[in-house]
């Protein structure tokens, strides 16, 4: 296949498709207590708003993963984000809160096909050792967008609540214009067709091995972080600045591990590193569990403590995704959609069994998690790595 004119251009535009699809939640997210005054409805329901959209977003990964093992996945990747662009006007000139609600799981459908077709074509741009890397990068991107975008929400409030939503739609429309006057510099990966299926893929104890312990390593940290600020402000006594420390001290540690995974790959090998982010992540939620049971509470040591949870993702996440991309046999845009499923089930899951347990302190909280990133490891161990 002859690659991409432009390979670092290509990255670029993939990049900040994701970034759209991820700020669909992060962006909106300071808009939502304002919803039930503003559009009408009541709390409860303002909440549906983000629930929707996750629930969106799970059906567009299984359908655009059908639709880019058949179809050319460029301009599915233009008609995706120009849907989304429309679905994001829509979003704001809702005129209910129900309609919002409904339209928001549309949002969420239409914003999927990045994140499921960027791997694939990240994997035929460049080599294992470039993808590893590019695969780092994009992550770090990623990671600073729950970071930054609820900040730039609440500038955007100022506005109305519904100007994020305008925000989105003109980038999107912006973003799937240069995807489609640069179309040339994104690969085209071959359909699978008749060759593939999700059946085949959950079939295959490789893809398995590695698309499930990528969701328990991801999937524990996510629970932790979700179920931070409640146990920190509520059981801990503490403000949002404590859940903030956390979160940007163990960001910085995530990017610094994403980026030089691929140079620690090429020097130990991707299993090594596979298995050893996975084991220092888990690692860092005993120690918080260990913490939390002897009674500690200092917000300063629980940044700490989450910094391996952090730098041992960074890691494995480059090489784990990779290497469950490749064993999907080609059949890419599938194997993709469900490594990111396969997450957001785990955290979902994980994040209801926390609940009720947030406010009673840090151990409970740290328990839950950490049973779900050692799960990761019992994985990797359980199921044989394939023969290279």
């Amino acid at each position: 296949m002859k690659p991409p004119a432009s390979p670092s251009l290509a990255f670029a535009l993939l990049i900040l498709g994701t970034t759209l699809g991820i700020a669909g939640t992060d962006l909106v997210l300071p808009a939502v207590p304002d919803l039930p005054a503003t559009p009408g409805g009541s709390a409860a329901m303002a909440q549906l708003v983000l629930a929707a959209f996750v629930a969106g977003g799970c059906v567009g990964l299984i359908l655009f993963g059908e639709l880019g093992a058949r179809i050319d996945q460029r301009g599915l990747l233009v008609s995706s984000l120009v849907a989304y662009a429309l679905v994001s006007l829509g979003c704001a000139l809702a005129p209910s809160l129900p309609s919002l609600i409904g339209l928001r799981f549309l949002h969420g459908l239409s914003g999927a096909a990045a994140a499921v077709f960027a791997p694939g074509m990240i994997r035929t741009m460049f080599d294992a050792r470039g993808a590893v890397r590019a695969l780092g990068l994009m992550g770090s991107v990623e990671s600073l967008t729950p970071a930054l975008a609820p900040v730039a929400g609440v500038w955007l409030l100022a506005f109305g609540w519904n100007s994020s939503f305008y925000v989105i739609a003109v980038l999107s429309l912006l973003v799937a214009g240069l995807i489609h006057l640069r179309r040339a510099s994104l690969p085209a990966p071959p359909p699978t067709r008749g060759k593939g299926s999700y059946v085949r893929l959950l079939s295959n104890p490789v893809f398995l091995r590695y698309a499930l312990s990528q969701a328990c390593t991801l999937g524990g940290l996510l629970i932790f972080v979700f179920g931070a600020p409640a146990m920190m402000t509520k059981a801990l006594g503490g403000s949002l600045d404590d859940f903030i420390l956390m979160q940007v001290t163990g960001i910085a540690f995530f990017i610094v591990g994403s980026n030089i995974a691929g140079r620690l790959v090429d020097r130990f090998g991707p299993e090594r590193m596979i298995l050893f982010g996975s084991a220092l992540s888990a690692l860092g939620l005993v120690a918080l569990l260990a913490y939390g049971l002897s009674g500690g509470s200092a917000p300063v040591m629980i940044a700490a403590l989450f910094v391996p949870v952090n730098l041992g993702l960074g890691f494995r996440g480059p090489p784990g995704f990779f290497r469950a991309v490749l064993a999907s046999g080609g059949d890419d845009a599938r194997g993709a959609a469900l490594v990111i499923l396969f997450i957001l089930g785990t955290t979902a899951i994980g994040t209801a069994i926390a609940a009720p347990y947030v406010t009673l302190g840090l151990a409970p909280l740290a328990a839950i998690a950490a049973a779900v990133s050692c799960l990761s490891v019992a994985l990797l161990l359980a199921m044989q790595p394939p023969r290279t």
